[in-house]
């Protein structure tokens, strides 16, 4: 964890908060003084803090790009309902004799509720406010999901990896970052009550937005033009490709390559198409690219076409991308066996016997509808009737495989933490699973404007094994080895870096 990771997450619940404050204070407004449409406001704002915040960032991301932008429009929204409703609420409770002498006085509609009533009701309006700010500290943590970097990442990473240390650095962050700013805020409000008038009010506004400019730096973009970009993964998997590919492209050319924030391999093919894609390139699998982003299945490659080259020839069709030569690596599902599962076989065919006695737990994703490579079909194809299912989320499922939560789970065969779990992998013998060969997945236009970089990137082409991967990946989630070290190490062993 960095204090760049600490100011990036601190400038997007500012950024988010001054948002919500200035869209949530003429709301508020507004359903204090038309009560035909005070139940329509409050009852949207009650429907939007009723999404869960990654499925509001989630919709949010079909419209806007990925990043700080549609981070900090999910947090403005789902902080409007703390800042409506007691706005509404201060303006409602303010003495009527002083409504009724500023009426007397012949103030007009507009001038007593801003200049009369709002001042009075401020108190209870920056509670809303401060309840509003703090709850953005804690929302902000998603924004790893969809790369918008903070320190989401950190706890997300230590769930993964079991690593206490970090959970408890990334919770403690936002625990100190939490409290700080309640006790600011409460010191303003203690202040406000007692000083009253509009000078008093100004002084957190003040305090924010000075805030907010000494942060500026930590939510701009760095990114220079000409960079080649690249958003960096989830997994350590995809973080060590994707450093490696930086590593070897600024040895051997005079190109500079740009890792922005955390994403996922969905987020990121999301990023990587269209017209305003945010990045040039990302690592995938050919397994991927059919199944999970052009939503289609194995069932549909030609006879006589392999999935790769299938995968590659649509990919360029409807996107406009490339693959690469393949690494190496092949990434596949696998199905794995915890040490609770007792003697069985090595093939998953030899649990057809015994399914009826085992659990099978694994990622919530694994058990949806959607995709061919999934629980459903999965059992039916082998004939696998389990005991009971368990769905577990992927952060926590090898903690959970190491309790012994289950016997049987779903895994990916180049993951160190198999081997850090225990975990005995089956040969598909029937061969369900497709491959997943590694390669990177390149926009044809970036190809176009970086010439020579796809032959310096298949200076990788073959040069990574299964084995590579899992030593790899292990040295970094369990030897918890820096992710550029491990890169550079391999990159030198192999001989790859011309410096």
């Amino acid at each position: 964890m960095s204090w760049a990771l600490v100011c990036e997450h601190l400038f997007i619940v500012l950024a988010a908060s001054i948002l919500s404050i200035c869209l949530g204070l003429p709301l508020g407004i507004l359903a204090y003084l038309f009560p035909k449409v005070r139940a329509v406001i409050l009852r949207v704002v009650d429907i939007l803090q009723t999404i869960p915040a990654l499925a509001l960032l989630g919709i949010i991301m079909v419209v806007l790009d990925p990043g700080k932008v549609t981070v900090i429009t999910g947090i403005t929204l789902y902080s409007l309902l703390p800042i409506v409703r007691n706005t509404c609420l201060g303006l409602q409770e303010v003495d009527p004799g002083v409504k009724e002498a500023a009426r007397g006085m012949g103030m007009s509609r507009a001038y007593r509720t801003l200049l009369v009533e709002f001042p009075l009701a401020f108190p209870t309006v920056f509670t809303g406010i401060r309840i509003a700010v703090v709850n953005a500290i804690g929302t902000a943590v998603f924004a790893a999901f969809v790369g918008g970097g903070g320190l989401g990442s950190v706890i997300n990473r230590g769930i993964r990896v079991q690593d206490m240390g970090l959970i408890l650095s990334g919770t403690g962050a936002l625990m100190v970052i939490s409290v700080a700013l309640d006790l600011l805020m409460g010191w303003f409000e203690k202040n406000t009550r007692k000083r009253g008038g509009k000078r008093a009010m100004w002084v957190p506004v003040a305090a924010v937005l000075a805030a907010f400019v000494l942060l500026l730096p930590y939510g701009r973009s760095s990114v220079g033009e000409g960079e080649l970009l690249l958003y960096d993964g989830d997994y350590s998997e995809t973080q060590i490709m994707h450093h490696m590919a930086k590593i070897l492209v600024e040895d051997r050319t005079d190109y500079t390559v740009t890792i922005q924030d955390q994403m996922s391999q969905v987020n990121n093919f999301k990023a990587l198409i269209g017209d305003g894609h945010t990045c040039d390139m990302m690592i995938s699998y050919d397994g991927t690219l059919l199944t999970t982003f052009l939503q289609m299945d194995p069932t549909d490659v030609p006879e006589g076409e392999t999935l790769y080259s299938f995968a590659n020839r649509v990919g360029r069709e409807r996107h406009q991308l490339q693959l690469l030569e393949k690494l190496g690596f092949d990434n596949t599902y696998a199905i794995a066996l915890t040490g609770r599962a007792g003697e069985v076989g090595g093939n998953v065919s030899d649990l057809i016997p015994v399914a009826g006695d085992l659990v099978f737990g694994a990622e919530h994703e694994f058990f949806t509808q959607e995709g061919s490579m999934k629980f459903g079909p999965f059992t039916q194809f082998y004939g696998l009737k389990f005991k009971d299912t368990l769905s577990v989320d992927v952060s926590l499922k090898y903690a959970a495989a190491e309790k012994g939560s289950f016997d049987v789970t779903v895994v990916y065969a180049t993951d160190g933490l198999n081997r850090k779990a225990g975990l005995r992998v089956l040969e598909d013998d029937l061969g369900f699973f497709p491959e997943y060969n590694g390669a990177f997945l390149l926009r044809q236009d970036t190809l176009e404007r970086f010439p020579g970089l796809d032959g310096v990137l298949n200076l990788l082409a073959g040069q990574i094994s299964n084995e590579d991967m899992v030593e790899m990946t292990y040295q970094v989630d369990v030897e918890k080895r820096a992710v550029d070290d491990v890169a550079r190490e391999f990159l030198a062993d192999r001989g790859l870096l011309a410096s």
